[in-house]
C-alpha cells in the first residue's frame, strides 16, 4: 500500500504539473490584448500601465511568471493563491478573499445534495434489486428513468415556478453574499437547490446500485452465506451491498469533487454565491486571475478525490490489493 500510495502521488502531481501549464498558457499567454490595459481601464496613460505591467510581473521571462503562478499551487501560508498572481483584475481585491467568502455556499449545497441523494438513490436501488420483477421495482425503475432524462436547469425552474411562484411555500431565490450560510439554511433557500441536485443524482446512484446488487448476487460468496443460513437481510445488507458499494464510491468521489469546484447551474438559477456562480461571473468579465483559481482548486480536488477513491476500495472490497 505504502509504494502505491507514493506511486499514485507522483500520478497526481505529474497531472497537476500539466494542468498548471496547460492553465497558465491558456488564460496567461494565449489571450488577445494586454492585461495592463484591462486592469487600467479606458484611456490609460503609458506611466500607468508600465506601472501595472511592473506590479503583475508581465515584464519578466515567461519561466520567471509561470513560477510564480505555479508557487500558488503549493498548500503553503503564503505561497497558496498568493496575491502578486491570483488578484482579482475587475474587484480589485485578492481572489483568495473572495474564494474564501463563496466557498462556505458551495460546500453547504454539495453536502445538503449529496445526503439526499443518497438517502433516496442507494434504498431505491436495493428495493428494485431485492423486489425484482414486482411493482417496486417498476415503480423505482420508473421514477430512475424520468430522473436521469430530466436536465438539471429545467428541473430547477420548474421548482422554483411551483412552489415559489405557484404554491408560495418556497423562499425567494438569490443569496447576498457575507449573508451567513447558517441563516441562509434557516431560511429554506437552500431546500429548492438540494432538491433539484437530488433527484437527478438520485435515480442515478439507484440504478447504479441496482445493477451492481444484481451483477453480485450469483456470486459464490452470496450464495454460500444463503446455504450457510444467514437472514436475508444479513445477506443483503453485509455481502451484496458492500460488495456494490465499489463503483459507487468511485462515482461518488467525483461527483462531490466536480460540485465542489462548483455547481454552475444550480448556483447560477438559484443565485447561490458559490464557486460555480463566481467562475461565471469571471469568465463573462474576463477576470483571469479569478478563472485561474477556480480551475486550479476543481483540478485539485478531482486529483484528490480520486486518490481517496482508490484508498476506499482496499476499505471495501477485501479482493483489493496495492501492490
Amino acid at each position: 500500500m505504502g509504494r502505491y500510495l507514493i506511486r499514485r502521488s507522483l500520478q497526481l502531481i505529474f497531472t497537476l504539473w500539466v494542468v498548471s501549464v496547460l492553465t497558465f498558457l491558456i488564460f496567461v499567454k494565449l489571450p488577445p490584448g494586454d492585461p495592463a490595459i484591462r486592469l487600467a481601464g479606458k484611456q490609460p496613460r503609458p506611466e500607468q500601465l508600465a506601472a501595472i505591467r511592473e506590479r503583475i510581473g508581465l515584464n519578466d521571462p515567461i519561466i520567471t511568471q509561470y513560477a510564480r503562478f505555479a508557487k500558488g499551487l503549493v498548500p503553503i501560508p503564503g505561497w497558496f493563491l498568493n496575491e502578486r498572481v491570483y488578484y482579482s483584475w475587475r474587484n480589485n481585491v485578492p481572489v483568495k478573499t473572495e474564494l474564501g467568502e463563496r466557498f462556505p455556499y458551495t460546500i453547504t449545497l454539495t453536502l445538503g445534495g449529496v445526503v439526499l441523494w443518497l438517502i433516496m438513490g442507494i434504498p431505491l436501488g436495493i428495493l428494485s434489486s431485492v423486489k425484482r420483477g414486482g411493482v417496486a421495482e417498476r415503480i423505482t425503475m420508473l421514477f430512475a428513468l424520468i430522473g436521469i432524462s430530466l436536465p438539471t436547469f429545467w428541473l430547477a425552474m420548474v421548482l422554483i415556478f411551483v412552489f415559489y411562484f405557484t404554491l408560495g411555500i418556497a423562499p425567494a431565490t438569490g443569496v447576498e453574499v457575507g449573508g451567513g450560510v447558517w441563516s441562509t439554511i434557516l431560511a429554506g433557500k437552500f431546500i429548492l437547490p438540494w432538491i433539484s441536485l437530488a433527484i437527478t443524482s438520485a435515480a442515478f446512484y439507484a440504478r447504479l446500485v441496482r445493477g451492481n446488487m444484481l451483477e453480485v448476487q450469483g456470486e459464490d460468496y452470496v450464495r454460500t452465506a444463503r446455504a450457510k443460513g444467514l437472514r436475508e437481510r444479513t445477506v443483503i445488507y453485509r455481502h451484496q451491498l458492500r460488495a456494490s458499494l465499489t463503483p459507487v464510491v468511485t462515482t461518488l468521489g467525483l461527483d462531490i469533487a466536480g460540485l465542489l469546484g462548483g455547481a454552475f447551474i444550480t448556483e447560477k438559477i438559484f443565485a447561490i454565491p458559490g464557486i460555480g456562480l463566481y467562475a461565471i461571473e469571471s469568465v463573462t468579465r474576463a477576470d483571469f486571475p479569478a478563472v485561474m483559481a477556480v480551475v486550479i482548486i476543481g483540478a485539485l480536488l478531482v486529483v484528490f478525490a480520486n486518490l481517496i477513491v482508490d484508498v476506499l476500495y482496499a476499505v471495501l472490497d477485501p479482493r483489493v490489493r496495492y501492490e
